[in-house]
């Protein structure tokens, strides 16, 4: 049984293929076609990609070049961040309607506690049921949304009837939920952990939930101790409306070691791009620049740059990155690349507006 205190009405929306979804609104003639947002050369990235185009496997963060290989009529559409971000805002103000604790994570998905609302509705089903036929009828795009006692149970019931759906976990299901959820589907469970996972013969919720705390911290660290409480649904992470990024950072990872600085520069290229890209999406300004080098070895290698004017380009940040990659010699050859801005501009980390309210349970989902 989960504590009382642990338990919140916590609703997580998620936009349905947001960006793409955009461009069939705004040009109604790419309404049931596949189509991306993304640069169609050789080295473009897909940023989205309609559920159309997904049927026959493209996905998001895919190269270009794949995306065509597997549909071959694809229509590829630029992206139009300033467009995006007007849309957010109106999906935005729809939430506010409802609770001032709203916590943004993109452009396109955010967490709302509406333990206590301002509709004074106590059904936090109800209240996402509605906040989805708003979102629809007001700006003519169609939301996903979960349900449950906290944010990592609803982030998960988010994606399970996408798109244009929603799940409830409520309380007295919570347990029995995440110990029937495979280990892959946990939020945070990524290709290397998940790997160690199996080779500890842990597959399912159920089978985390057999380690003790000092199992898990021992063969995870600290990210051990948190799925200890996560799989006993003991989150206690409240929706903060005023987070602050303190950074944003893209890293890549190489199947061989690169020996060379051109090969280097053509990987950072693409990190540039994606980190140009992020910092558009989440309406980020950053002066301080740093390169990470992580070498055969597995020494790391940082070298950073603050400058007056923040780079906002793919071409200016890449300017930047070469400076410090040829600033001195490599100690080895290089295993990972990564690209980080941080000390971000005061005006553009988006001060959510809010208001302190009171909690009132009620466990009637």
């Amino acid at each position: 049984m989960i504590p009382q205190e642990y338990i919140r009405k916590i609703i997580h929306i998620d936009m349905d293929a947001f960006y793409a979804s955009v461009e069939q609104l705004d040009h109604p003639e790419l309404k049931g076609k596949a189509m991306v947002v993304g640069g169609d050369s050789s080295r473009g990235v897909i940023a989205a990609a309609s559920y159309e185009a997904r049927k026959y496997g493209v996905r998001s963060a895919m190269s270009s070049m794949k995306a065509k290989q597997l549909c071959p009529h694809l229509i590829f559409i630029s992206g139009r961040m300033e467009r995006y971000a007007e849309i957010s805002k109106q999906i935005r103000e729809i939430f506010y309607n409802y609770t001032d604790l709203v916590e943004p994570l993109s452009l396109d998905e955010a967490y709302l506690d509406v333990t206590h609302n301002k509709k004074n509705d106590y059904s936090a089903t109800r209240i996402a049921k509605k906040i989805r036929t708003d979102i629809y009828d007001q700006i003519g795009l169609t939301a996903s949304a979960g349900i449950s006692i906290n944010k990592f149970l609803a982030k998960v019931a988010s994606d399970i009837n996408k798109p244009n759906g929603q799940k409830t976990i409520p309380p007295e299901k919570a347990i029995d939920f995440l110990e029937e959820m495979e280990i892959k589907q946990f939020y945070g469970v990524g290709k290397v952990t998940l790997k160690k996972m199996y080779q500890l013969g842990i597959f399912t919720g159920a089978d985390l939930k057999t380690k003790s705390k000092e199992f898990l911290e021992e063969h995870f660290g600290k990210t051990g101790v948190h799925f200890y409480s996560i799989v006993r649904g003991l989150q206690h992470s409240p929706v903060r409306p005023s987070r602050t990024r303190k950074s944003l950072a893209v890293e890549r990872t190489f199947q061989k070691n690169l020996t060379s600085e051109l090969f280097m520069m053509e990987r950072l290229e693409e990190i540039a791009k994606k980190v140009a890209f992020r910092l558009k999406q989440h309406q980020l300004k950053g002066r301080s620049i740093t390169l990470k080098i992580r070498y055969s070895n597995f020494q790391i290698q940082t070298r950073s740059r603050t400058v007056a004017a923040p780079p906002e380009s793919a071409a200016e940040i890449l300017e930047i990155i070469q400076e410090l990659l040829y600033q001195d010699r490599l100690d080895d050859s290089v295993r990972l690349l990564g690209v980080s801005i941080s000390n971000f501009e005061t005006s553009t980390l988006g001060n959510e507006r809010r208001k302190p309210i009171g909690i009132q349970l009620s466990f009637d989902f």
